[in-house]
């Protein structure tokens, strides 16, 4: 099992990433995400409390260019189901959770973000959290090697999550031009009792491990799994 703070400290650039797994006690639903960013415009930016999830919003609106891929809603709550994602298809999976969609159904309708040449893949993640059970998933829209005529559609479900253990996806590799996608299954993490025992901690450590000039913002949220009762935070640099 991988180090995510290891892995987070030798890729200057993973873009956004979407951490999710069970505290080292296996009494809580661990949530991490994070967003980076290498031009003024995807560095713009906050996390901001919106209702029981977070909006994306821009630091100085003065500043803002383009908004359509930066300014979304990455995380959202529908009833024991938290949603977290890098792009506005956290609307597309509420509504098609919503009318009795499978997360991968709701999914189908939408693929890779349109910034040729990235290509950048749209990362998804679903916990389902009810009266002591627990399983989640995540998915990747990518393209097929950079091809736009082709999009790869992969989901990896994990059903009654083991203590101290999580899962890691993220949208690129590294840095490069064009940014290399992720690729492979999501990567297993080894959470120590020490890294997943204050929800403080593993935020900090987190933060700290991201490369200091690209991260913009990282929330993290812990689900009692037995209440449903969430814990959150929110780290901006810019403040």
């Amino acid at each position: 099992m991988a180090d995510l703070e290891k892995i987070l400290r030798e890729v200057s650039y993973p873009g956004r990433g979407i951490v999710i797994g069970r505290s080292a006690d296996g009494k809580k639903a661990v949530i991490a995400y994070f967003i980076m960013g290498r031009s003024t415009n995807s560095r713009n930016r906050v996390f901001v409390t919106e209702g029981n999830g977070i909006r994306t919003e821009a630091f100085d609106p003065s500043k803002m260019e383009d908004p359509s891929l930066i300014i979304y809603a990455p995380v959202r709550v529908l009833g024991n189901k938290t949603i977290v994602t890098n792009g506005d298809q956290t609307d597309t999976i509420y509504e098609g959770l919503d009318r009795q969609m499978t997360f991968e159904q709701s999914l189908r309708s939408r693929e890779f973000e349109p910034d040729a040449p990235n290509y950048t893949p749209r990362i998804s993640g679903v916990l389902h959290v009810e009266a002591g059970t627990y399983n989640f998933a995540l998915s990747i829209l990518k393209s097929d090697d950079g091809d736009p005529s082709s999009c790869l559609r992969q989901t990896f479900a994990y059903e009654k999550p083991a203590a101290g253990q999580g899962r890691f996806i993220s949208t690129y590799q590294g840095d490069g031009n064009p940014l290399p996608s992720f690729s492979g299954e999501p990567v297993k993490l080894a959470f120590g009792d020490d890294f997943t025992a204050d929800i403080d901690v593993f935020a900090e450590r987190i933060w700290k491990a991201l490369n200091e000039d690209n991260k913009v913002s990282l929330f993290v949220r812990y689900i009692d799994i037995e209440t449903g009762e969430a814990d959150s935070r929110i780290i901006n640099k810019n403040v």
